[in-house]
């Protein structure tokens, strides 16, 4: 697929999705705790939105533990999917570029993007969802990108939450 329109995409989506899947959402969730956050992320990621249903049914399977949104430099983050041919999830350069595209044009527009998630894997912040939102916003030249990460482990977390210096507001 090539050349989506912006509610295509969903990053235009209906208004109460818009507001619910936003990142004042995402904080609102947040602050009532894991399991909120947890569902806000599995209705985030089987949405228009995302369309990432199949992570949301996996993240449901086990118990994780979150921290975020988080303001993290995008040179931390690892992105999984794009068009390059190493790519572990490989998307056509045309579908690739047209998306990106659009959304960088959103975010020109005014356009605040729901955080991106990330998972935490041996030392290194993962891209599970939102590889398209981290390149527009790179492209657009943004340093840094709002992210909710999560953990397999509470012990995890609790070091990192007490060794970043990712800033927890926006």
């Amino acid at each position: 697929m090539t050349g989506l329109g912006a509610d295509e995409q969903g990053h235009d989506a209906p208004v109460d999705d818009a507001r619910r899947f936003s990142l004042a959402g995402a904080f609102a969730a947040a602050a009532d705790g894991d399991d909120t956050l947890a569902r806000w992320v599995g209705d985030f990621l089987a949405s228009h939105g995302s369309d990432n249903a199949v992570l949301a049914a996996a993240l449901a399977q086990d118990p994780h533990w979150w921290l975020g949104p988080l303001l993290v430099p995008a040179d931390e983050l690892v992105r999984l999917a794009g068009p390059e041919d190493e790519a572990l999830c490989p998307i056509e350069p045309e579908e690739w570029e047209g998306d990106v595209d659009a959304m960088e044009q959103s975010l020109d527009d005014g356009w605040q993007p729901p955080p991106l998630l990330a998972e935490h894997q041996d030392g290194r912040l993962v891209l599970q969802d939102g590889n398209h939102r981290y390149e527009a916003l790179v492209r657009a030249g943004e340093s840094h990108a709002w992210t909710l990460v999560f953990f397999d482990d509470p012990d995890a977390r609790n070091e990192f939450r007490r060794t970043t210096t990712f800033a927890l507001t926006p």
